[in-house]
C-alpha cells in the first residue's frame, strides 16, 4: 500500500540519532544517508518498500508538523515497542502516550506514542498476543 514514508526536519543531525536508534530497535536498516543535502533512508532488513525518508524540506523552507498525522511502526513484540519508547525519549523525543495495552483498539493492540525531536508524532506498535 505504501510507497515510502517522509518526515521533515529542521537539524537533521539530532533527528538522524534518533532515528538511527529506533530502527536499530526495529531492526531495520539504513539504506543510505547523504548529509549534504541532507536525507537518510531506512528500510526493512530484507529490502524492499515502503522506504522511511528523513530530509530537509526541499522547498527550502522550514519543516512543520500537522495536527492529526501521525506514522505508526510495526514491531515484532511487546519488548520493542518499550525498547522504542524509551530510545525515543532518551535521543529528545517526548512522550505522547507510555506503552501498554491499548484494547479500544483490539485486545492484542500494544503500543507507545511520542514525537520526535522536531515534533512529528510517531506510534510504534505490536498487534500480536503476548
Amino acid at each position: 500500500m505504501l510507497s515510502h514514508v517522509s518526515v521533515g526536519t529542521n537539524a537533521f543531525e539530532p533527528a538522524f540519532a534518533f532515528y538511527e536508534a529506533l530502527f536499530a530497535e526495529l531492526g531495520h536498516r539504513l539504506r543510505f544517508c547523504d548529509r549534504e543535502k541532507p536525507w537518510a533512508v531506512w528500510q526493512q532488513q530484507a529490502g524492499g518498500r515502503p522506504l522511511f525518508i528523513l530530509s530537509a524540506p526541499f522547498d527550502g523552507e522550514a519543516a512543520s508538523v500537522g495536527n492529526g498525522q501521525m506514522i505508526a511502526l510495526l514491531a515484532g513484540d511487546r519488548a520493542a515497542v518499550d525498547r522504542c519508547h524509551s530510545t525515543a525519549l532518551a535521543r529528545g523525543g517526548r512522550c505522547e502516550g507510555p506503552p501498554g495495552l491499548r484494547p479500544h483498539y483490539h485486545p492484542n493492540y500494544y503500543g507507545a506514542y511520542f514525537r520526535d525531536p522536531d515534533g512529528n508524532k510517531l506510534c510504534v506498535c505490536c498487534h500480536e498476543a503476548e
